[in-house]
């Protein structure tokens, strides 16, 4: 069978599955491709004809998919602007919406002279990891409540040959005492998911992801998001950011908890490859 008939009947598979959320119209096709490319280890023209052996490993693949594992736990990894991070069970897998919190974070440490950044429950250090590349001047930490994720992230900083200074610990547990009132830009993507709405998730996000990473147990799904508030100030530098990615029907309901949390120039901005990704920024006062 070739490359194109292979893709279009994989796609279709993954259409009918109710265990992935359908959000993107498309989706599913883009990552028939994907899983293809996996295999071969190239892109394959539309025609070519796939070997016995390649058409077997892609179906598996595929029966993973449609069961709900995620993409970029089948691979054992997922690239992230221009990163490629190793991912593995039992750690958060990193949303390309993330992009947004990044590229936020990178323009706003870019051209200062010993920019400082701190990315909370860092998982394997995407964020990170990120700013570390596109900022070789920077400070960078990241902390995570998770032990095994931050082993990952360190695994992954050792094989791009960047340095971030990785710690365990809830929020600022893990960060030095010394770094207080020095930081430039804190980013966090907390989880949000309210305690009783977890069962609604759908089984590729609920099913595959540790608990932990969805959602904080509060009724309201912003018990880490007043937290990561309330803590910020002393640690950001006056004059210093706070970015948080959040839920976009969240975002009118976090902006004040930025302000009466100190913030100013609080305001919810949108991008992302999609351009439905919100993440509500905050300054502490100068």
């Amino acid at each position: 069978m070739n490359a194109q008939k292979l893709i279009a009947r994989a796609a279709k598979a993954m259409r009918a599955s109710p265990a992935i959320d359908h959000w993107q119209r498309g989706r599913e096709r883009i990552e028939a491709e994907d899983l293809l490319v996996h295999v071969l280890g190239e892109q394959p023209d539309p025609h070519q004809e796939i070997s016995g052996n390649a058409e077997r490993r892609f179906e598996e693949l595929v029966d993973r998919r449609t069961e709900g594992e995620p993409i970029p736990l089948i691979k054992g990894y997922t690239e992230f602007l221009g990163l490629e991070l190793l991912v593995e069970p039992g750690v958060f897998v990193p949303r390309d919406s993330s992009e947004f919190l990044a590229t936020q974070a990178i323009r706003r440490l870019r051209g200062r002279k010993r920019p400082v950044h701190v990315d909370l429950a860092t998982g394997i250090g995407t964020i990170a990891l990120a700013v570390a590349q596109a900022v070789p001047n920077a400070t960078v930490y990241g902390t995570d409540v998770s032990g095994e994720a931050v082993r990952l992230a360190r695994r992954n900083a050792k094989r791009l040959g960047l340095h971030v200074r990785f710690s365990s610990g809830d929020l600022f547990a893990g960060l030095p005492k010394k770094l207080a009132g020095t930081v430039d830009v804190i980013t966090v993507h907390p989880p949000y998911v309210p305690r009783d709405e977890i069962d609604d998730l759908p089984d590729e996000i609920k099913a595959w992801e540790p608990a932990h990473t969805l959602t904080d147990q509060s009724s309201d799904g912003l018990g880490m998001v007043r937290r990561a508030v309330n803590g910020s100030l002393a640690w950001l530098r006056p004059g210093g950011w706070l970015l948080m990615e959040v839920d976009p029907d969240h975002a009118r309901i976090v902006m004040p908890v930025f302000r009466r949390g100190g913030f100013h120039d609080v305001k919810s901005t949108k991008g992302g490859p999609l351009k439905v990704t919100r993440v509500v920024v905050g300054r502490r006062p100068a």
